[in-house]
């Protein structure tokens, strides 16, 4: 796992896709109207971006640019920052994560749109997001781009998800598929539409000429993964469609196995403690124990810059 600075990221230009982007010592000196003795004391004490991948010392401008934007002063009236809430998808290993680590920030936890939407409206600092584009099959990045025209934020990629269909344990129903479910009539419980999973099922029901409306609803819409889970294990529903780490004791059908789970985020809101709080922690043993044990996790890419915009 990585985070927004390793060298890996930088060479190969995971926010940029040019080396252009990269200043040498002097380049950086001038950009910031400094001497060259101050960069490489800077440099010494690792209070400035840079990466030595080629085996000389480089700056990547976006990353610069960044730095500078989190030392910024803001007045104490005019600009105010977005309070410390994690908002967008219900994720169990993120959510986990959020409380262990100390991050210190709160989770609303009320869909993937949803939390983009007050991403862009200064109202959270952190939206997790996994959106399909339908037509190109792209996750995330044509959503993102469409909630936050023109910012200043980051795409950071969290993990890769396995999803599916839960059904009771060891399918005792013998449901072979999402169209087969959908085909007899058994009772599926359904996420609320401001749900990335339920907006992927839909597209999914749409490939076999199927929508939401075609299924035998159990109950009203759920909130979380969790409480998709619980309707099945209580006999309330036969199957629904949600996550791999969240069918626990019960059956699954993989559907979905390369979902793409990121964090959407202020570009100097990067640098503050809770995020990297957060990332720092995922990066432990005891986070990488807990996505083996939830299931369906790939955490392998953690902390990849997907987007700089």
């Amino acid at each position: 796992m990585e985070t927004l600075t390793s060298s890996d990221d930088l060479d190969d230009a995971a926010a940029t896709g040019s080396a252009s982007s990269l200043m040498t010592t002097a380049e950086v000196a001038e950009y910031l109207r400094v001497k060259e003795r101050t960069i490489y004391e800077m440099v010494s004490r690792q209070t400035i971006p840079f990466t030595r991948a080629t085996g000389k010392l480089l700056f990547p401008r976006w990353l610069i640019d960044t730095w500078l934007e989190a030392q910024t002063e803001l007045p104490q009236a005019g600009i105010a920052p977005a309070p410390p809430i994690y908002a967008g998808s219900n994720d169990p290993l993120l959510e986990w994560a959020l409380r262990q680590s100390g991050s210190g920030l709160a989770v609303l936890a009320s869909g993937s749109a949803h939390g983009l939407t007050e991403l862009a409206a200064g109202r959270a600092v952190l939206a997790g997001c996994h959106l399909m584009d339908p037509e190109s099959g792209t996750w995330n990045l044509p959503a993102v781009q469409a909630h936050l025209p023109g910012a200043r934020h980051i795409l950071i990629h969290w993990a890769r998800r396995t999803q599916g269909l839960i059904c009771a344990p060891g399918n005792p129903l013998g449901i072979t598929d999402l169209k087969d479910a959908a085909a007899r009539g058994l009772r599926f419980a359904l996420r609320t539409d401001a749900a990335g999973s339920q907006r992927l099922l839909n597209i999914l029901l749409a490939r076999h000429g199927l929508s939401a409306a075609d299924l035998n609803m159990a109950a009203p819409p759920v909130d979380t993964h969790a409480d998709l889970a619980a309707l099945i294990e209580s006999g309330e529903a036969d199957c629904g469609f949600g996550l791999q780490s969240a069918a626990a004791h019960l059956g699954f059908l993989p559907l979905i196995a390369d979902e793409s789970f990121d964090l959407a985020m202020a570009r100097r809101d990067y640098f503050e403690p809770a995020i990297q709080t957060l990332l720092t922690f995922a990066r432990s043993e005891a986070f990488a124990r807990r996505a083996a044990y939830l299931g369906g996790y790939d955490i392998a890419d953690l902390g990849k810059v997907q987007w700089n915009g």
